[in-house]
């Protein structure tokens, strides 16, 4: 049925002019359609690039004009925690003028039916219906680029990522037998967005050229309620399933007994991926999602736009050490420097980089190879992922956060992932983000902003509480001069915390591009 598809859509995207290596943007909620569109592109070898369907129309614009891409796909609209959200009006407002784009494909879900622009605009399903259910596929070199997609923007010009078809189709799925370990009986669940190198890598591409099966759902993982997550693992029998640790905290935050209301037991496999996945979040999915090893398993692992897929993971046959995302898997060589590429000694934080290149790695900057140079320059001779990290001595690494999110107390550098793992390990806390603040004394300060889990209220003594629970967890250095108390934390649609934006907000400073924000 999805080859049909796939092929009338490819039938639908050769009579509009398109063909090999043209650039077709797809902006579209987490959807069959999406899916097809995408796959479709890749029959003809053209190459597409996904837009997540929540950015606003000035990314848009930015990313169909620097795709140079002539056709656009879309929806009229989508759907995120019974809210409808409009998403032509974005894209009439991101094309506006622009001569390039010829043809504008829309999903129409609502009714009555959108009314189209004759002249450029088409109807998705109209389309697909008089289109033949066959279509040859275009051969194409395996080093042909298979899609473009941008980093979310949050910090300067969005950079246009480039993976190819062959590279990519190997390592994905290599590493979706191995570091996922999918049989031929299992249920795979990938939490993502088509709008993220995860939904690309693991919703579509891999589990498809693995002949896996694949469950994927529109909308936010707490609507249409708290127990969502556990219903549709529960429903479906998912085997394996792949999250976000926000995605846990946020779990955590809604109490033990939800998970206790539901058949867990089919879940012999629970990962983590997207930022540093803190060691309570760790344990509480062990605990109530793996029934404490009865049943399944907690493992982590790290990967990034530019890499398509994991680069360090804990593989099922090794021991898991939470709070580490695991050893660098085949095919990577990872390392931990100083600002001249020499290696740290184990138990040292540094700069985590990339020695060598491998298949599903990223090829170039789409227009920009300069910026891909970059990428190799930062620190001579290696790939610098932007991360700083700390390396056992049983090769195990833990990512810590970003390099620009370490906070310089007294001299002392200190990663604010590592205290906000501190604060989450409190049994109160929900989740923490934490920011450095300018201090005449220690240069820098620390401010923790704090979400409490149900059943905690902030007060003096919590706040007490939870300075001493830092004190006792890092040492003096890491205590917070200040802790903020928050009912939500400020977060990108892909679920990662602002703390730009809290940084900002403290600072009392321009925030700059806030277009990747959920809220």
């Amino acid at each position: 049925m999805l080859l049909r598809l796939v092929n009338r859509f490819t039938n639908v995207l050769r009579a509009e002019g398109v063909s090999t290596g043209d650039r077709v943007v797809i902006y579209m909620p987490l959807s069959l359609e999406g899916i097809v569109a995408m796959l479709a592109c890749a029959r003809i070898g053209a190459i597409h690039s996904v837009v997540y369907a929540g950015l606003g129309s000035a990314p848009l614009r930015e990313r169909i004009l620097d795709a140079e891409a002539r056709i656009v796909v879309t929806a009229d609209v989508g759907y995120r925690r019974g809210r409808v959200v409009r998403l032509k009006p974005i894209v009439d407002e991101a094309v506006a003028g622009l001569r390039q784009v010829e043809r504008i494909i829309v999903w129409r879900r609502e009714t009555p039916l959108l009314e189209l622009d004759p002249q450029r605009e088409r109807d998705y399903y109209e389309l697909l219906d008089r289109a033949s259910p066959e279509a040859h596929p275009e051969p194409v070199d395996a080093e042909h680029p298979l899609y473009i997609l941008y980093t979310s923007g949050t910090t300067g010009k969005p950079k246009g990522v480039v993976h190819v078809h062959g590279g990519y189709m190997v390592g994905t799925t290599y590493h979706l037998k191995t570091f996922w370990d999918i049989k031929d009986d299992d249920v795979f669940w990938c939490m993502s967005d088509i709008g993220w190198v995860v939904g690309h890598s693991y919703i579509v591409y891999a589990p498809l050229v693995a002949g896996a099966t694949t469950v994927f759902r529109e909308g936010a993982i707490d609507y249409p309620h708290q127990g969502i997550v556990y219903e549709v693992i529960e429903k479906y029998g998912v085997t394996v399933a792949f999250t976000a640790p926000t995605a846990l905290r946020m779990l955590m935050k809604f109490g033990d007994s939800l998970p206790a209301g539901y058949d867990l037991r089919s879940l012999r496999l629970l990962t983590c991926a997207g930022e540093p996945l803190n060691p309570e979040a760790w344990r509480w999915a062990y605990r109530h999602l793996c029934g404490d090893g009865e049943w399944g398993y907690v493992v982590d692992n790290w990967w990034q736009t530019e890499l398509g897929g994991p680069a360090i993971a804990t593989l099922p046959a090794m021991p898991s050490k939470p709070g580490a995302a695991g050893r660098a898997v085949a095919g990577v060589v990872a390392d931990v420097v100083d600002r001249e590429g020499n290696s740290m000694p184990d138990g040292q934080g540094g700069l985590l980089v990339l020695r060598t290149s491998f298949p599903h790695m990223y090829r170039t900057v789409y227009g920009d190879p300069d910026r891909y140079k970059r990428d190799w320059s930062i620190v001579p001779g290696v790939y610098t992922s932007g991360d700083v990290a700390i390396r056992d001595a049983e090769g195990y690494i833990t990512v810590l956060g970003r390099a620009d999110d370490v906070i310089n107390v007294s001299g002392h550098r200190i990663g604010t992932a590592e205290i906000e793992s501190a604060l989450v390990a409190h049994p109160t806390v929900a989740e923490a983000a934490v920011i450095g603040k300018p201090d005449e004394i220690r240069g820098q300060a620390v401010k923790a902003f704090v979400t409490l889990r149900v059943g905690h209220a902030p007060s003096d003594e919590a706040r007490a509480a939870l300075i001493e629970h830092v004190r006792a967890t890092i040492g003096p250095i890491a205590t917070p001069a200040e802790i903020e108390f928050r009912e939500r934390l400020p977060k990108t649609r892909s679920g990662k915390i602002m703390r730009r934006l809290l940084k900002a907000e403290e600072l009392g400073v321009d925030p700059g591009d806030l277009t990747t924000l959920e809220e």
